[in-house]
């Protein structure tokens, strides 16, 4: 499993992309997705709601179980992902690409994000 170097990630297994014009854009990682199974379902955090790092701000549902979806930055979301809405399975099939989930304009990152290298021996551990 490879996590690009990129990215950043949570400790709840959700990765942020750098910034571009203050939006960046979330996702779950291969690890989570992976532990989940087939998510055949992803209530995602609406346009223009807040969302709050650590805190939760939608669900994926698998055939295994449900589970929360965390915000690792602050900020206010921009954009979903309706292909994701439309066909869960994106999220398992390219977690890192097709499958990513929301976009936000961070308005406060928690400095407790870790690089690639962090997150993978975390998720090893």
């Amino acid at each position: 499993m490879s996590n690009p170097q990129q990215l950043r990630y949570s400790k709840e297994h959700e990765w942020l992309s750098t910034a571009e014009d203050g939006v960046s854009t979330v996702g779950i990682t291969e690890f989570a997705a992976n532990a989940l199974g087939d998510v055949v379902y992803a209530q995602l955090p609406e346009v223009g709601s807040t969302v709050t790092a650590g805190e939760t701000c939608g669900e994926l549902e698998s055939t295994k179980s449900v589970s929360d979806l965390y915000s690792p930055v602050n900020g206010e979301v921009t954009e979903i992902n309706e292909d994701v809405v439309n066909d869960p399975a994106l999220v398992n099939s390219a977690p890192f690409e097709g499958g990513w989930l929301f976009k936000v304009r961070v308005t406060d990152e928690p400095a407790d994000l870790l690089s690639a290298d962090e997150y993978t021996a975390f998720s090893a551990g």
